[in-house]
């Protein structure tokens, strides 16, 4: 059997200027992410002799699939993975700590990286973790042409990082102090709502002018961060969540996500707040000062974590 696992990634600020047609358009675009504590898990193993039901491909996530062939899969990523690989007939088995589905944390980039990694391990090949992340953005454009670059590039290399993208050919990293995640606890909260993000990143695509002031946001963050003014990144965090919303009324759209953010705009145990990923669905993500968050929202405690993508055969 071959373990692969990936962390999910929670974009602070710039979202959005990672869309290609952004970088295109104005020459540049960048993020401040990290990955966090939460991962997804991809296994593949395969049966030598009788068992694997005529040789069929099994894939196991919130249903099973059973098919003769690879183009018969229904799931997107293991389809386009398994083809890019021509992989012989195996069961795969798909799963994550949180819940994946129009989540905001990219799990769709990163279940292709965990996939990846464990293809290359079956077919014993190696690709450095950045060819990884390259390889995870082709294969994403093939079911989501609206997909930006941090995504892949924020799950498959971990740690703190500011993201520069000028094209899918030149991104450049720079790694950040995780200070602040020890001065503040960082939480997600699951707002029960689950949307495609296909939708909200055309209308975005659209409106790329009032895109580009999350650039600045961009900006005054790291020099907050690297001036360890703190509340300034949280005051910072906000100012650049409203900016994200009038790039696009379908953000908030839903009812649920508007009372939700009025709420935590009012909690005074909220420093800062945002809605992770395209919007209108999946998790917000809060700071607050360490044992302080009171909200009237089931919610999980994250941390930073410096690992990417790896992989193993047991």
């Amino acid at each position: 059997m071959i373990i692969a696992s990936c962390p999910l990634r929670v974009s602070l600020f710039g979202g959005s200027t990672d869309n290609p047609l952004f970088v295109e358009t104005y020459g540049h675009g960048s993020v401040i992410s990290f990955t966090c504590s939460l991962r997804t898990y991809v296994t593949i193993s395969q049966d030598k002799i009788g068992r694997n039901h005529n040789h069929k491909y099994i894939i196991n996530y919130s249903r099973r699939e059973e098919v003769s062939s690879i183009d018969e899969i229904d799931n997107e990523v293991v389809r386009v993975v398994l083809q890019h690989f021509d992989m012989p007939p195996v069961h795969v088995t798909l799963t994550s700590d949180a819940f994946s589905q129009g989540s905001g944390l990219a799990s769709s980039s990163s279940y292709l990286i965990s996939l990846i990694k464990a293809c290359l391990i079956f077919k014993g090949k190696a690709m450095t973790d950045v060819e990884i992340c390259r390889l995870a953005y082709g294969l994403e454009l093939q079911f989501n042409p609206y997909c930006g670059y941090q995504d892949p590039f924020g799950c498959g290399v971990g740690g703190f990082k500011k993201i520069d993208f000028y094209g899918i050919n030149k991104i450049t990293y720079e790694f950040l102090s995780t200070e602040l995640f020890y001065e503040f606890d960082t939480h997600l909260i699951f707002t029960g709502i689950t949307r495609n993000s296909k939708t909200i990143l055309k209308k975005v695509s659209g409106n790329l002018e009032k895109v580009k002031p999350l650039l600045k946001n961009v900006d005054h963050a790291y020099d907050a961060l690297s001036g360890r003014d703190f509340r300034g990144v949280m005051n910072e965090m906000n100012k650049s969540w409203k900016q994200k919303k009038k790039t696009s009324s379908s953000i908030t759209e839903n009812p649920v996500i508007q009372e939700m953010d009025k709420e935590l705009s009012q909690n005074k145990t909220v420093l800062s707040h945002k809605l992770c990923g395209a919007g209108n669905g999946g998790f917000f993500l809060t700071f607050s000062k360490q044992g302080t968050l009171n909200v009237p929202y089931d919610c999980v405690s994250i941390d930073v974590t410096a690992s990417g993508v790896y992989g193993k055969s047991v």
